[in-house]
C-alpha cells in the first residue's frame, strides 16, 4: 500500500464525526470556566458525552450488523445507513436530555446539537446527491470556533489556522481514499462551517 494512501486511512479514521463531541467536550472543560468545577464531575460529563456519541451508537450499530449478517462494507450503501443514522441520532438526543436535567451550560449542550445539526443535513442531502459527512464535522469544527470567539470574546486565529489544516487534511484523505469527489468535500465543509457557526450561536 502506497504511504499516502495509508496517511489518507489514519487521518480518516482518527477524524471520524462521532469522535468531534467529545473532544469538542474535552476542550470545553478545558479552557472556559468549567474548570471551577470539581474534577470528578467534569469526568463524569466527559464520560456521559463518549458513552452516548461513540461507544453506544457503535456498539448498536455493531449489533444492528450482525444481525443482518452485514460487513462493514455494506454500510456504504445508502439504504442501509438509515438505520444507523437514526441509532445516532436517537443517542445524541438522550444525551443532550441527560446534560440539560444536570443543568450544565448551553454552550456546552451545543456541541451535540451542532452534531445533530450537521447529521440530519447530511442525512438529507445524501438522499439525493453524495455529500462528505467527514468534511461536515471537520466544518462544524471551524464554524464553532468563530461562534465561541464571539461568546468567550478571546482571538480564535491560531485555532482557525489548525481547524482550517485538519479540515484540508480530512478533505483530502477522503478524495485520496475515492471515497468521495472534490464538490462533494466542499459541500460537505460549507455545510458543517455553517451548521457549526449558527448551531452554537442559536441553541
Amino acid at each position: 500500500m502506497r504511504k499516502h494512501i495509508v496517511i489518507a486511512s489514519i487521518f480518516s479514521s482518527i477524524f471520524r464525526p462521532m469522535y468531534y463531541p467529545t473532544v469538542g467536550t474535552i476542550i470545553l472543560l478545558t479552557f472556559t470556566y468549567m474548570t471551577l468545577f470539581p474534577w470528578v464531575f467534569r469526568l463524569v460529563v466527559l464520560g456521559i458525552v463518549y458513552f452516548f456519541t461513540v461507544f453506544l451508537p457503535v456498539l448498536i450499530t455493531y449489533l444492528y450488523r450482525r444481525l443482518h449478517g452485514w460487513g462493514q462494507q455494506d454500510l456504504r450503501e445508502r439504504h442501509k445507513r438509515f438505520i444507523p443514522y437514526a441509532i445516532h441520532f436517537i443517542c445524541y438526543l438522550c444525551c443532550m436530555y441527560l446534560l440539560d436535567n444536570m443543568h450544565l451550560p448551553r454552550f456546552l449542550t451545543a456541541i451535540l446539537f451542532v452534531s445533530l445539526l450537521v447529521q440530519t443535513c447530511c442525512i438529507v442531502i445524501n438522499m439525493f446527491w453524495k455529500v462528505s459527512m467527514h468534511s461536515a464535522g471537520s466544518g462544524a469544527v471551524i464554524g464553532a470556533l468563530v461562534a465561541y470567539s464571539g461568546i468567550f470574546g478571546f482571538n480564535p486565529v491560531w485555532w482557525l489556522c489548525g481547524a482550517i489544516l485538519l479540515s484540508g487534511c480530512v478533505m483530502s484523505s477522503r478524495m485520496v481514499l475515492l471515497q468521495h469527489s472534490l464538490p462533494q468535500v466542499l459541500v460537505g465543509t460549507m455545510v458543517g462551517v455553517i451548521c457549526g457557526f449558527f448551531g452554537i450561536l442559536f441553541v
